[in-house]
């Protein structure tokens, strides 16, 4: 028998054995089925949520996802008169616009810095160079990912809290190389406002994600009227590898930032991850927008307080299901 004639034969029968052993693996059992507590719990966040946060509470409740660094690439828009939105299609910067250069909130994931982050920038008309602060809403990858190369580049200073600043110097677990990380540099404090020209952010401390995940608040103009805006920088999206401990955190975190937005009449809902709350659907709106119409980025303060309820609500559907 020729060589190549062995060979396939062989492979043949290493296929055969391994078809063999797949088909004596036991199957796996069938998803335990939730019970009265947990679907109580969801119950009540269908409620809660309506017909506008019914998208929310489907992928926090009952189908949630990681986001992931090869989403699609966004069309880089102007949501607000001194707000811009860039990067990926599940990972969002926000370009604020100020008197004395631009802020941002994140800086997209390690490999995008030029490709997405400076590209998305120009588009808009934007120019990187005028990038003075960057605010790390959380210290992993996905939004730090370009800060080392503003600092580099364009001197940009960069806000992360003091325990993301730890979280961001340890290795990453799994052993992979690390991904340029920015040299330490200014430290996020709750109620010490980050001041750029005449823009003013508020930070608030919102741990469960990570340590020192902050969310914060500050205004935009829509046709130069003037409302209050807030982004909760430390979303779970899926809970499964997030301690009891942190969950249990994290619903203090959700209730403290609702108080926040409550007393600062927030009634913009923006996020860094906008997998649930509806942003493209937006965007298509504001792009056939006519004048007169409202900007649908502007909800009511109501409406992002029930935002905040159905994140509660999908949390407990967690812990209930953990005490199953």
């Amino acid at each position: 028998m020729q060589k190549w004639m062995m060979a396939v034969v062989a492979a043949a029968a290493i296929a055969a054995v391994a078809a063999l052993a797949r088909a004596q693996e036991p199957a796996k059992p069938p998803a335990k089925p939730d019970s009265a507590q947990v679907k109580a719990d969801i119950e009540k966040a269908k409620k809660d949520a309506g017909a506008q946060w019914a998208d929310e509470e489907h992928f926090f409740c009952e189908a949630p996802r990681a986001d992931r660094a090869d989403e699609p690439i966004i069309e880089p828009t102007k949501i607000f008169d001194n707000v811009y939105i860039t990067g990926r299609a599940s990972t969002i910067v926000y370009a604020i616009t100020t008197s004395d250069g631009i802020l941002l909130l994140d800086s997209g994931y390690p490999n995008d810095p030029e490709t997405v982050l400076l590209a998305g920038l120009k588009k808009l008309g934007l120019d990187p160079a005028q990038v003075k602060d960057i605010i790390v809403l959380h210290g992993h990858a996905g939004h730090f990912g370009g800060a080392a190369y503003f600092q580099e580049h364009y001197g940009t200073h960069v806000y992360v809290s003091a325990l993301d600043w730890d979280l961001m110097d340890r290795p990453p677990q799994g052993g992979g190389t690390p991904p340029a990380k920015p040299g330490r540099d200014r430290v996020i404090t709750e109620g010490q406002p980050i001041v750029l020209g005449d823009l003013k952010v508020m930070p608030f401390a919102i741990p469960g994600h990570t340590p020192g995940a902050v969310g914060v608040i500050f205004p935009v103009k829509d046709n130069g009227k003037m409302y209050m805006a807030a982004l909760y920088g430390g979303l779970i999206l899926t809970p499964g590898p997030i301690s009891d401990a942190n969950l249990q955190q994290y619903l203090q975190s959700i209730a403290h930032f609702k108080d926040e937005i409550k007393k600062a009449n927030v009634e913009v809902e923006l996020e860094n991850h906008p997998l649930m709350d509806g942003m493209a659907a937006r965007v298509e709106k504001l792009r056939s927008r006519k004048p007169g119409d409202p900007n649908p980025f502007v909800i009511s303060q109501a409406s992002y307080q029930t935002f905040m309820d159905v994140m509660a609500d999908c949390i407990q559907v967690e812990v209930d299901r953990r005490k199953e």
